[in-house]
């Protein structure tokens, strides 16, 4: 590698790094936030408004000016949502919201999308999910919608082989007595259908009383499987859900957190002066001398000692003599109040 791309590479880091911080203070700021969200809800009015046939056809003009204006806003924010990565492009794709924002946005410049006022209404509406982003609440409810599909595919799975098993079991009991409700599989199958929202219950058990009192346990069976059983199901695998999104949104505020408080930068660390170098060239010598002279003071000491020790006999004859013995005399008066028992 030569020194021009040498030299070349860290200035290209550095221009990156300082397009992502300048990017990065706009989209990370509380008025972009206000902005966006605005223009997304402003985008759903103005969908709303073009529903009315008369207002299109006295604002058409208008109504197509205001639309690119949309669009030309939403390529902005997402630019700057793309250069505050640009000294780390794969966060920007690793971030799912990411993808989702671009592909509604950039989908808009496609001829195919351009010239289908369909798919272009139905884009233009996509726009409105995106105030997830901007709603932490929402998101956690989306994201748990998606974590609870495996579990509703099961429970769409079951459901479809109960309605199947009854809706059989109904029309061989009821399809002669009542061909409005059972006559076919399908009919059997949409009445067990509005049956599972409780809707028309009385109406279908008074209408199963008429042909046979033991219609009852095949309704009450249904309900209570259908009804109770199945969505309460359901409703736990979505509550499940959750809290797994809640805890994962959580993680990811943690771990966002945590990158945020690291600098982006390398901090250099500073050279020091000579000044500085010999000063501290100057104290390490003198730490060192201390050291040497403490050690030669120690030395003295113990040199000292074994001068100036006494030999073991000299020690022996140095010793104090023993205290002379008290010379015997007159026994001493006895004390009263010391005085032991009287004989006798």
């Amino acid at each position: 590698m030569t020194d021009d791309a040498a030299t070349h590479l860290p200035g290209t880091r550095r221009s990156r790094a300082a397009l992502a911080a300048r990017c990065r203070g706009v989209t990370e700021a509380r008025w972009f936030g206000a902005a966006v969200f605005g223009l997304i809800i402003a985008n759903a009015l103005v969908l709303g408004i073009e529903t009315y046939t008369g207002v299109v056809h006295h604002w058409h003009g208008q109504l197509k000016l205001v639309e690119h204006c949309f669009l030309a806003a939403f390529t902005v924010e997402i630019l700057l949502r793309a250069g505050a990565h640009a000294d780390r492009p794969r966060e920007f794709f690793r971030d799912p919201w990411n993808l989702f924002d671009l592909a509604v946005v950039f989908s808009a410049f496609l001829p195919v999308v351009r010239e289908n006022g369909t798919i272009l209404r139905l884009l233009r509406l996509a726009r409105v999910l995106r105030t997830a982003r901007f709603l932490p609440q929402l998101r956690v409810f989306l994201v748990a919608v998606g974590r609870s599909l495996p579990g509703t595919m099961s429970f769409l799975i079951v459901g479809a082989l109960l309605l199947y098993v009854y809706a059989m079991v109904g029309w061989v009991a009821f399809a002669e007595s009542d061909p409005e409700h059972f006559g076919s599989l399908g009919r059997a199958v949409l009445t067990l259908f509005l049956l599972m929202t409780l809707d028309g219950l009385g109406d279908s058990v008074r209408a199963g009383l008429e042909i046979s009192r033991w219609s009852i346990v095949y309704y009450a069976s249904y309900v209570l499987l259908a009804s109770f059983v199945l969505v309460n199901v359901l409703i736990g695998v979505v509550i499940s859900s959750l809290d797994e999104a809640r805890e994962l949104e959580r993680e990811q505020e943690e771990a966002s957190g945590a990158a945020g408080v690291l600098p982006a930068v390398p901090v250099p660390v500073p050279v020091p002066t000579p000044l500085q170098l010999a000063g501290i060239e100057a104290e390490r010598e003198l730490r060192e001398r201390i050291v040497t002279a403490r050690r030669a003071l120690d030395d003295l000491e113990a040199g000292l000692h074994r001068v100036f020790a006494p030999a073991p006999h000299e020690a022996e004859r140095i010793a104090p003599a023993p205290a002379p013995a008290p010379a015997p005399g007159p026994d001493p008066a006895p004390n009263p109040l010391t005085r032991g028992p009287h004989p006798g």
